[in-house]
């Protein structure tokens, strides 16, 4: 319960006078959108490296190495998460059902600047 004298202000001014003082401190701070990359490896026979590593490239993935198995290659590579949410079934599809990976947390990295663009714009529009 917030404490106020009441000739002299109102719990709407405080709000008021917070939600301002809020918006002025994000503004000069300039905050910044982080999102999780995970460290994938991804297991493919031989034939589909090069199909898993250009998919990987278009999903902001960065290859941190290749490693041959028998018979197959271990991808490793680290990708934000939100571009492979639903992976599984598109490296099904892409490997004729013969390619696995397994996912860990890694780390946070910036947001690029044109998707952060999107989600503010997609966020207000939800607000609007």
């Amino acid at each position: 319960m917030s404490t106020h004298h009441s000739v002299d202000s109102s719990e709407m001014a405080f709000k008021i006078a917070g939600s301002m003082g809020l918006k002025k401190g994000l503004g000069q701070a300039r905050p910044v959108l982080l999102e999780p990359i995970m460290k994938m490896e991804v297991i493919v026979p031989d034939g589909y490296i090069g199909d898993v590593i250009g998919d990987m490239n278009s999903r902001r993935g960065k290859v941190l190495g290749v490693e041959p198995q028998a018979g197959s290659q271990s991808i490793v590579v680290q990708v934000p998460m939100a571009e492979v949410l639903r992976y599984a079934p598109e490296l099904r599809s892409m490997t004729s059902d013969r390619g696995l990976f397994t996912t860990e947390f890694s780390h946070y990295e910036e947001v690029p600047s044109h998707l952060t663009a999107k989600v503010l714009a997609a966020r207000n529009e939800e607000d609007s």
